[in-house]
């Protein structure tokens, strides 16, 4: 559990989506369909605390990156729910990196999976970096895919 004050939204996070990330565009929970940063920021301000979930991985390449942050984002959209259900009706997560619910996404139609489907922290233009040094976890720039390396989530509760 993370005081919302600690999650740090910066402009540069959505530029490192438009010039680095292939999934630029072509996923609805990827910018520009993600909440743009004004929208992060002013939803954050009505929060005071969020859960910061952590998921250890060992690599294993491409393929098994994309079938963790689908898991994440399961875990997150899950989680989401279950909160809402004890009462924390304002619950709402973020995954870890480009949707991978489907394998391919028509940002020009609706989401298939609404009820899973969620943006990442970057998309949403949180630094995620200075976010998990700031709740005392380590995190550090990933080399290759077949490194170990963690995935972040965010549900926002109350």
């Amino acid at each position: 559990m993370i005081p919302t004050d600690q999650v740090m939204v910066a402009d540069w996070v959505r530029l490192k989506c438009q010039y680095g990330c292939g999934a630029y565009g072509s996923r609805l929970t990827c910018p520009p369909h993600s909440p743009p940063l004004e929208v992060t920021r002013r939803v954050l301000s009505h929060y005071r605390q969020a859960l910061l979930l952590r998921m250890e991985r060992t690599g294993g390449g491409w393929k098994e990156e994309t079938q963790q942050r689908r898991q994440m984002s399961e875990v997150v959209a899950d989680l989401e729910r279950e909160l809402f259900l004890a009462g924390y009706h304002r619950a709402w997560g973020m995954g870890a990196g480009p949707c991978s619910l489907c394998a391919e996404c028509d940002p020009s139609g609706p989401c298939r999976f609404p009820h899973q489907a969620r943006p990442s922290m970057e998309a949403c233009g949180i630094d995620v970096y200075t976010t998990v040094r700031q709740a005392g976890w380590e995190i550090e720039v990933v080399q290759t895919l077949e490194a170990p390396f963690r995935l972040f989530g965010l549900v926002l509760m109350e």
